[in-house]
């Protein structure tokens, strides 16, 4: 269950909220409002490597966008399409 604390608490019991945090995160509010969370190591990596890069289609060559308009989807991709269109594949 994720618990919210203020920072003054987790700075004086650090070491049982970061331990709390292995098992589910720990938001850490200032002023009363959340600020940050504090998460297992592993929940980041994964979170991180769902980060994308996004560059403007502004920056790209008619080249590189025609390129982009003629590809195909690979084989057994097609649950992909579903990113594209905004619609996930349960709906």
């Amino acid at each position: 269950m994720t618990s919210t604390v203020t920072a003054a608490v987790v700075s004086k019991n650090f070491g049982t909220y970061q331990d709390a945090a292995v098992r589910d995160p720990v938001i850490i509010t200032k002023n009363g409002r959340p600020r940050t969370v504090l998460i297992a190591y592993e929940d980041y990596m994964r979170l991180t490597k769902r980060d994308r890069r996004v560059e403007l289609t502004s920056s790209l060559s008619d080249n590189d966008l025609a390129a982009i308009e003629a590809s195909e989807m690979g084989d057994g991709l097609d649950h992909l399409n579903s990113e594209l269109t905004g619609k996930h594949a349960a709906d």
